[in-house]
């Protein structure tokens, strides 16, 4: 036994349809499309969303909401985490470079500090948004609170 010769096994592969060669294949004349209509002709793609004529979906369902251009995406960080990584860290200055550093941002994101969880060491924090109740707690314990 050689490498020439191999063959699949028997009934393995199926030869495929050669479908539009000739009357004589059996597979002419229609190929296989059915008689005219649409789905018989070259080109034809169904519209994204046709259900045979009924009202699509998309169509039956209301408008409704609006998107804001102008609003202004924030990538929120809370006081527990300010606290975990402070802590961690050892530091008491956390601003927006020590926040891409440890992961908790990327270098495009704004970042807003929000009061979930309780701060237990002064840190100062340097952000482009706080909540009102998160500048409350970090200037209570002593810390300041930068805008960027």
């Amino acid at each position: 036994m050689n490498l020439s010769s191999l063959r699949p096994a028997i009934g393995s592969l199926k030869t495929r349809k050669r479908i539009g060669r000739g009357t004589g294949s059996g597979l002419g004349g229609t190929s296989t499309r059915g008689h005219k209509g649409a789905k018989s002709r070259s080109g034809y793609s169904k519209k994204l969303g046709f259900e045979g004529g009924q009202m699509p979906l998309q169509r039956r369902l209301p408008k409704f909401g609006f998107k804001n251009p102008n609003r202004v995406e924030y990538k929120s960080v809370n006081l527990d985490i300010i606290d975990a990584i402070a802590s961690n860290a050892n530091v008491t200055d956390i601003d927006f470079a020590f926040l891409v550093a440890n992961g908790l941002a990327s270098k495009n994101d704004l970042i807003k500090v929000l009061g979930r969880g309780e701060l237990k060491s002064k840190v100062n924090v340097s952000a482009h948004g706080f909540s009102s109740s998160a500048k409350e707690a970090i200037e209570k314990l002593g810390g300041k609170v930068t805008l960027l």
